[in-house]
């Protein structure tokens, strides 16, 4: 018996040295507990969409690796068509995506102005949207008239050349009323009245003038109604609309309803909240082809404004699905809540994941603020939330993007030690064309660009990658395009919260990055 229990405790001890070297295992992948630089964050976030602008570049650039490019858009339509963004790491200048960057990055200007501007980021943040707009001023010729494409997916892909030297198809694709676009156009829409909002202090002419545009694409929008992807084929596959128009049509509607003040788009929305799905799609992801929850979220907080007296019923209807989306994000729902992988960050799908963690942050961040201002909670099916609890969760994934996860890297290209180097980008892989001016062919940029066994020779800073897999795997490698490209709209939903979070840093509260929560039997990460 004596025996017995000296090989019991002899196990018992045997069983706490195992636990104890798997914890210190455990805890030696995760970075150290110290305060993330949200300002370096920011600022390296405003400067990804320099990387990525078409045109003829600025004196005051500053990636200084990029050079002009796409100066003869639209020249064989005869129309100008120079300007606007890359989307990823092509060449193509996909309408759609673009147009939900400037939105969302209109929206956190909007929000969260006062921070930017403390963090001395407010004119790179307005030259960020104004070289969008810029360029939708040009691409809509017409009322019912909207260039929605320059170049196309699949011969592009064929190719891998930076684009300053590019030799593939530079075709333009528009819409119009015998080739509709109602998603496309509502974007569009969207986007320039909520920049419109944004210039409407520092410059009220231009203000106006999009404010115009993006009354007549709605009007376009809404009145020759179809997807933009049935007019313009080549962008399927690509930028498929899979949700239709009909949110884009209500998003547009409220940002126009935001910018003008004019009623009537505030009827627009609610005599359609039920025939547009509205009110009755419950959706668990953001994106720029899925605009519901952004509808959604945006609709609830009209509920405290005078107009909406007579509208409380459907306004409560848009903010009882707007809650569906967020309690699902916090774990919160009874039936259909998003995924997260065993480190804790929010997983929809495989492909570019960190665009829905990214926008989700924003929307959390946002309506945070919204609760706080209005002294309200969050009813989930699971309990009520605090706004400070809500944006605990938002930060903790901003945090996770930025490095605290289990493999220590930050998948914001260019920030902290250890990011990733092998972004699956054209003219990020190849020598720059300010010191090698020698034209590289479609081959040749395969052979010196896409093979390269090492880093790319251009930093793509502030880009925020496709990001780990479900288990918080992550291979950093050109090939991997679902992990390692980066797009716009992934960055643009992250420069409000990050501007926030640089407000909160001497917050002792917000010093630190925030516990990680993890799936129901994982071993929870303590702070």
């Amino acid at each position: 018996m004596e025996k017995a229990n000296k090989q019991h405790k002899v196990f018992r001890h045997l069983k706490f040295i195992r636990l104890c070297t798997w914890l210190l295992s455990f805890f030696t992948i995760l970075p150290s507990r110290h305060s993330f630089n949200y300002g370096e964050a920011l600022s390296k976030s405003l400067l990804y969409f320099e990387s990525q602008r078409s045109g003829r570049l600025p004196y005051n650039q500053r990636v200084v690796w990029r050079h002009h490019s796409g100066l003869t858009d639209g020249l064989e339509q005869g129309v100008d068509l120079v300007g606007g963004y890359y989307d990823a790491g092509d060449n193509v200048k996909f309408g759609l995506p673009m147009a939900f960057t400037v939105t969302m990055l209109s929206w956190s200007v909007i929000e969260y102005s006062e921070q930017i501007s403390d963090a001395g980021e407010y004119g790179h943040a307005l030259e960020a949207i104004k070289w969008g707009t810029d360029y939708f001023i040009k691409a809509h010729t017409h009322p019912h008239v909207l260039w929605a494409e320059v170049g196309d997916g699949d011969t592009d892909h064929y190719c891998w050349q930076r684009p300053e030297d590019m030799t593939t198809s530079r075709q333009a694709y528009k819409v119009d009323e015998n080739n509709p676009g109602s998603d496309i156009a509502g974007e569009t829409a969207a986007a320039m009245a909520a920049a419109s909002i944004v210039f409407r202090k520092t410059n009220p002419h231009y203000s106006h003038l999009l404010l115009r545009h993006a009354e007549q694409l709605f009007e376009f929008g809404d009145k020759y109604r179809g997807k933009y992807d049935e007019s313009v084929k080549v962008a399927k596959g690509h930028y498929t609309s899979v949700s239709g128009y009909m949110d884009e049509l209500l998003w547009a509607g409220l940002w126009l309803y935001k910018a003008s003040g004019d009623g009537g788009y505030l009827n627009y929305v609610l005599e359609n909240a039920q025939g547009f799905g509205g009110i009755t799609w419950a959706i668990t992801e953001f994106s720029w082809d899925v605009k519901y929850a952004g509808v959604q979220l945006i609709a609830s907080t009209l509920l405290a404004g005078k107009r909406s007296r007579k509208h409380q019923q459907i306004l409560k209807q848009y903010r009882s699905r707007a809650e569906y989306y967020l309690c699902a994000c916090l774990n919160k729902n009874n039936v259909t809540n998003v995924r997260r992988t065993p480190g804790g960050l929010l997983y929809v799908r495989q492909w570019n994941n960190m665009q829905y963690v990214s926008a989700a942050a924003f929307l959390l961040t946002a309506y945070s603020d919204h609760l706080q201002a209005s002294n309200q909670r969050l009813q989930c099916d699971h309990g009520t939330l605090d706004p400070s609890e809500i944006f605990k969760f938002a930060k903790s994934q901003v945090d996770y993007i930025l490095g605290y996860n289990p493999t220590g890297m930050s998948y914001l290209v260019g920030y902290g030690s250890k990011y990733p180097e092998r972004v699956h980008h054209r003219g990020a892989s190849i020598e720059s064309y300010k010191t090698q001016k020698d034209f590289i062919g479609c081959t040749q940029g395969y052979d010196l660009g896409y093979s390269r066994q090492g880093p790319n020779p251009n930093v793509l800073v502030g880009a925020l990658v496709g990001g780990p897999d479900m288990k918080d795997q992550f291979r950093d490698e050109r090939e991997n395009y679902v992990q390692t490209e980066a797009c716009t709209y992934n960055t643009a939903t992250l420069v409000g919260v990050f501007a926030k979070l640089h407000w909160l840093e001497k917050d002792s509260l917000f010093a630190r990055p925030s516990s990680l929560p993890v799936d129901s039997g994982q071993q929870k990460i303590l702070v």
